[in-house]
């Protein structure tokens, strides 16, 4: 039976179109990090780096004789970011983004059972047989975010203000404090495929504990 995150991981991946509290346990996943705007060019080389190592651990996995202990078959997990502005913009900030400024992780989720040698064994396999841009960069982490706020947004990422919007009211009616200004986006929609005002985005921050 194979794992499928949208029916197995509402919680986390599909949440509600209005706030609510979550706390995101220790997952894995294969990451690449840079800056610029993302409707530029480049941005689809990160893209395509993350899936080409992502589908060459799950396709070899599913030939090896040996399995790793709790192997199960899974769909692919959707691809997140996590986005901040660069120092020197916070120093210079005037309240309106400018997407130059923008620094970004790329990730793709992991399921527990990949070890941090498979995958690289994994990343050589790739540069070997898809020697796609940027693969040296990519790599593997584990990440805990701990308690956060989440929800679901519909709509272009431009109006994405008005959600955060929301997601703040909600924590201070709590009580609840934002770590910092940068967030989490996980998108569920193909924007190559979904039009704008129907694409679907997880939105998440961190909470000061």
């Amino acid at each position: 039976m194979k794992h499928e995150w949208r029916k197995k991981e509402k919680n986390v991946y599909l949440p509600k179109t209005k706030p609510e509290l979550i706390t995101i346990p220790e997952f894995q996943f294969v990451t690449i990090s840079g800056k610029g705007n993302p409707n530029d060019a480049f941005f689809a080389d990160y893209i395509t780096a993350l899936y080409a190592v992502s589908y060459t651990i799950k396709m070899n996995l599913k030939k090896l004789d040996t399995k790793p202990n709790n192997y199960i078959d899974w769909t692919v997990y959707p691809l997140e970011g996590v986005w901040d502005i660069s120092d020197l913009a916070k120093q210079n900030f005037n309240g309106k983004l400018n997407k130059n400024d923008l620094v970004f992780e790329l990730m793709i989720r992991q399921p527990d059972f990949i070890s941090r040698e498979f995958f690289n064994d994994m990343l050589e396999v790739a540069k070997k047989k898809k020697p796609v841009p940027l693969l040296d960069k990519v790599e593997f982490k584990t990440i805990t975010e701990g308690r956060c706020i989440q929800m679901m947004h519909i709509g272009s990422y431009d109006s994405e203000p008005a959600s955060f919007d929301k997601m703040e009211a909600f924590a201070e009616s709590q009580n609840l404090i934002r770590k910092s200004k940068m967030h989490r986006e996980i998108y569920i929609s193909d924007f190559r495929k979904v039009p704008q005002d129907k694409l679907k985005t997880t939105l998440r921050f961190q909470l000061d504990n």
